[in-house]
């Protein structure tokens, strides 16, 4: 037991005996991998335990297609022992004393036992190789995640930190001080705010407490890392609690500084305490407008980001109004630009950054639909203009109805449905998905004499507008169209 935990620790035996039986049920039907592979070890002298988030997993029935063992024996002995077994191994961890390898669709890593020492400047360790499971298992980052089974003929569970308590619990702490652990590897404190989200665990009073104090040190972590901890965080099953985590805590100053600056800016619409809680409130019922899709497979990242950033740019646009209350005019327009400098930042991909921003830039356009006074061309072109990104688009202007005022919530809801219906049928008329001017290029390089070029890229817009304006045009139409327009360009033929 740790000395000083901030947590009870669960007496309840049965309730540890039913998790430990699940967890058995659970790793008895991954014998056919786990068993041969222990024997190896076994019969060479080894021991081999499954270990950290497997284990965890195991514990909680949501065990996946990776496996994390640790083991006494050296990397190259693990090579060794997995050649013939394995149906493909890797050695691109080897310098972390990690092998990887495939078997019967388990991607497995197997890591010699460790016991590193840090510099404490970066987050790389000095690689040292350990003799004994438990120094192995108090260098990692928390109790659930230092729970060992020692496979093979006689399996054996070890928690020499009560991870199982912790878990039961609910609880997020760490085998040894908090302060120690952080200040070996600063990017555990994203860490916990990802657990946070992925299993709605709670972090102890005192990781809490070292996560505000040491804060600052995350910002000897590379963008890439803080990067790949926040979309985990992100794709959680609870998102908000995760980046109310790393709000409370201070980190999100110096990894996403503009969540936590919206917590001062009142929404427009005065139902909430502020953006910020407004945000989180849009994030979750985008997570929910997930679940109820029923074409939904996987998380989405891109909805997920544009719903926590789609206000960002409030802040800077807050004015306060003569005539009493606060606007925020073109707060989309300046936070679509906020969004990509950010997402930029924390090197995501561009397609990422641009599908993001542009969500964020489109998502206050519904409200100029009124009760439906659109004109077709403007379905058209709020259509086009989200492209490929209409579903996405049509699920974030869902989710930021967060008023509680219950007629207004359904008038906002039938309006879009409206929308919805609107765009179906005219989609369906109009093919919108692949919305073309209706010449091609061919047609009016013909049609004017020119080559391709400069002129014909003007005219293919030209024509385009007036499809979105006017629907298709019938061929002659559209060519009348087109000559009308080049006369008044000065590009009519003699």
């Amino acid at each position: 037991m740790l000395a000083d935990a901030d947590y009870p620790v669960s007496q309840d035996a049965a309730r540890r005996a039913r998790l430990l039986a699940g967890a058995a049920i659970t790793l008895g039907r991954l014998g056919d991998v786990i068993d041969p592979l222990a024997a190896r070890f076994t019969d060479a002298g080894h021991e081999l335990y499954l270990v950290g988030g497997s284990v965890r997993d195991a514990v909680l029935g949501r065990l996946g297609t990776d496996l994390d063992f640790t083991t006494d024996a050296r990397p190259e002995q693990v090579q060794e022992l997995l050649r013939g077994w394995a149906e493909a191994q890797w050695d691109t961890g080897i310098a972390f004393g990690t092998i990887s390898a495939a078997k019967s669709g388990q991607q497995i890593e197997i890591t010699t036992y460790r016991a590193d020492n840090y510099d404490r400047v970066s987050r790389n360790p000095e690689v040292a190789y350990g003799s004994e499971l438990e120094a192995d298992l108090v260098r990692r980052d928390f109790t659930v995640n230092a729970m060992a089974v020692r496979v093979g003929p006689h399996p054996e569970f070890t928690d020499p930190f009560n991870g199982l308590d912790a878990l039961v619990a609910g609880v997020l702490d760490t085998p040894g001080t908090p302060q120690e652990s952080f200040a070996d590897d600063p990017l555990r404190m994203l860490r916990a705010a990802r657990f946070v989200s992925q299993l709605g665990f709670a972090v102890a009073p005192r990781v809490r407490a070292a996560m505000t104090d040491m804060a600052e040190q995350i910002t000897r972590i590379t963008a890439e890392r803080v990067r790949v901890e926040l979309d985990k965080t992100l794709l959680g099953e609870h998102p908000g609690e995760g980046i109310d985590l790393l709000v409370d805590s201070g980190l999100a100053e110096f990894v996403l500084p503009e969540v936590p600056a919206m917590r001062l800016e009142i929404d427009e619409h005065h139902q909430h305490k502020d953006v910020y809680a407004h945000s989180l409130t849009v994030l979750q019922q985008a997570v929910d407008l997930e679940h109820a899709d029923p074409e939904h497979e996987s998380p989405d990242l891109v909805l997920r980001w544009a719903a926590l950033l789609h206000d960002i740019g409030k802040p800077a646009t807050r004015k306060h109004e003569a005539a009493g209350g606060v606007s925020f005019h073109h707060h989309e327009v300046v936070g679509a630009k906020m969004v990509r400098k950010r997402l930029r930042t924390l090197r995501h991909s561009n397609q990422v950054v641009n599908d993001v921003a542009q969500l964020v830039f489109l998502h206050l356009r519904f409200h100029g639909y009124g009760r439906g006074e659109w004109t077709d061309s403007a379905v058209r072109r709020y259509v086009t203009d989200a492209g490929p990104l209409l579903g996405r688009l049509h699920k974030l202007v869902r989710a930021d109805s967060t008023t509680r005022n219950k007629r207004r919530a359904a008038m906002l809801q039938a309006t879009y449905d409206d929308l919805e219906q609107r765009v179906a049928r005219i989609t369906a008329e109009e093919d919108l998905a692949r919305v073309r001017p209706d010449l091609d290029g061919n047609a009016i390089m013909e049609l004017l004499g020119v080559p391709a070029g400069p002129v014909v890229g003007k005219a293919w817009k030209h024509l385009k507008e007036l499809r979105l304006e006017h629907g298709p045009l019938s061929r002659n139409d559209a060519e009348a169209a087109l000559l009308t327009w080049a006369q008044e360009q000065g590009l009519a033929r003699e």
